[in-house]
């Protein structure tokens, strides 16, 4: 499958932190949330509406991460979200966090372009397949951290395991 990678910037603040200033280690799971639900959102998912709609939700249902080295306090991230297997009742998303290198800027389009500053650019994406390291060296960034999640499709109610509807996985079909 030809997937692309989603974008999502990210500073680290002291409630990221621990004691010494390095971001807690579980954090990086938080980071990993906020970027696949902004991914979701820029192929038109989102989860509130979604549950509301189908009485279905997405949850986490398998983790693993590996920490490479540590982000610290004020870092700019770049927090990553590929699509990397599609199934009937979950998927599986590989993800990055990557720390965003001082001479070179997140926008691939516009290289003099901040995008920190002016808030998060919606919907990013980078370059189409390849590894993550090869992403983060496309935008001058280092790999830190990464992971696989699986999400799961639930009813909401009961939390039982049921089938994604199919629209939504077209929607994902067709934009990734």
């Amino acid at each position: 499958m030809d997937a692309s990678t989603f974008q999502w910037p990210l500073r680290v603040y002291w409630e990221d932190t621990d004691a010494g200033g390095i971001v807690f280690y579980a954090n990086y799971l938080k980071f990993f949330e906020r970027s696949r639900t902004e991914w979701l959102r820029s192929l038109g998912v989102e989860q509130h509406r979604l549950r509301e709609s189908t009485g279905g939700m997405f949850v986490v249902t398998q983790t693993s991460v590996r920490y490479l080295r540590p982000a610290r306090l004020d870092d700019e991230l770049i927090v990553t979200a590929r699509l990397t297997e599609k199934g009937r009742a979950s998927l599986i998303i590989q993800q990055s966090a990557l720390l965003k290198s001082e001479r070179t800027e997140l926008s691939l389009e516009n290289p003099g372009e901040n995008q920190f500053s002016d808030g998060p650019p919606l919907g990013k994406l980078a370059p189409s397949g390849g590894s993550e390291l090869r992403v983060a060296k496309s935008v001058g960034a280092t790999l830190i951290c990464e992971g696989t999640i699986r999400i799961g499709w639930v009813d909401a109610a009961s939390l039982k395991p049921a089938r994604i509807p199919a629209n939504i996985l077209d929607r994902l079909e067709a934009k990734t």
